[in-house]
């Protein structure tokens, strides 16, 4: 026998993670990974919940969440019981800090940042700890590990991406005709002219390839830690988000969110994304508001 379940209660189960789903008869359990990673003890757990409680699969969703469809209403109190055996839980809805995705950086051979062990501090601190801060609207975090952008940073309202500056000592170039920086550069920022290596600041996006190819030691390492990029989105209206001036450290880039998080809170209107308050603002205004120095204090304590 069908339980019927009242929109009022939809709603509300729909805010813990379950879903309603199409047939209006079952729910799609979403459960939330972190980081993009299950050890294979919650992934055991998992498949025995898709088993017992539905048909037996499962799917990843593009903010690397897993969602366990066919769960019945009188389930799925059964169901957060089986994922709190395993540490995991189900949410990623609502006006709120939405679950953070991260790239594979933290293992990929082009990895400039530990994305995913970044991924757990954010998600500790925002996605929980902010979990009953309620946002204008959906507010979406993404971490690349590199200029690749594989997980798109710039598409979310706050993005994050790697960063490993060069620095050219023009001195110590010996103007090699088979130059290992220019062989290494992906983007054509490189090239030998005049007997001697050139780097084009403005095309050179500071993937840090180039860095170390030089025998001579005329390519290292300036600067490294994160590109910050706010107002992106996707979906009915994409919108790529603005980059901040700059390469920032991991502490100021938290800092930089927390800010822009609580910025939005107080500023943004009810259904309004992060990106059309800054449009509505003005992109200079909101910098100098998350860039300010806020002596070491937190905004909001939650």
């Amino acid at each position: 026998m069908t339980v019927k379940v009242s929109t009022e209660e939809k709603a509300k189960l729909k805010g813990q993670g379950f879903l309603p789903q199409r047939d209006g008869e079952h729910f799609i359990c979403r459960v939330i990974t972190m980081d993009g990673n299950l050890n294979s003890e919650g992934a055991r757990k998992l498949s025995f919940i898709a088993d017992h409680y539905g048909r037996g699969y499962m799917s990843c969703t593009s903010r690397l969440t897993v969602e366990i469809p066919w769960i019945k209403y009188e389930d799925i109190e059964k169901v957060k019981k089986e994922l709190s055996e395993v540490g995991l839980y189900s949410g990623g809805t609502g006006s709120r800090v939405r679950p953070i995705v991260a790239c594979k950086g933290t293992v990929c051979v082009l990895g400039l940042l530990d994305t995913q062990k970044f991924a757990r501090i954010i998600h500790e601190r925002f996605y929980e700890g902010y979990y009953d801060i309620i946002l204008p609207h959906k507010f979406k975090i993404g971490i690349g590990g590199c200029p690749n952008s594989c997980i798109k940073p710039d598409l979310n309202d706050f993005g994050i991406s790697g960063q490993r500056m060069p620095a050219f000592n023009e001195d110590l170039c010996s103007g090699c005709k088979k130059c290992g920086v220019v062989e290494a550069c992906k983007v054509n920022a490189a090239k030998i002219a005049d007997g001697k290596l050139q780097i084009d600041a403005e095309k050179c996006n500071n993937c840090g390839l180039c860095i170390g190819k030089c025998h001579f030691h005329a390519v290292e390492c300036k600067e490294e830690g994160v590109k910050l990029f706010i107002g992106g989105k996707w979906g009915k209206v994409p919108k790529r988000g603005q980059a901040l001036a700059g390469i920032f450290t991991r502490d100021e880039a938290l800092n930089i969110l927390e800010k822009a998080i609580l910025y939005y809170k107080e500023k943004g209107s009810t259904g309004e994304r992060f990106g059309d308050m800054i449009d509505r603002i003005g992109f200079e205004e909101v910098v100098k508001v998350i860039l300010g120095k806020n002596n070491g204090q937190t905004y909001l304590k939650v």
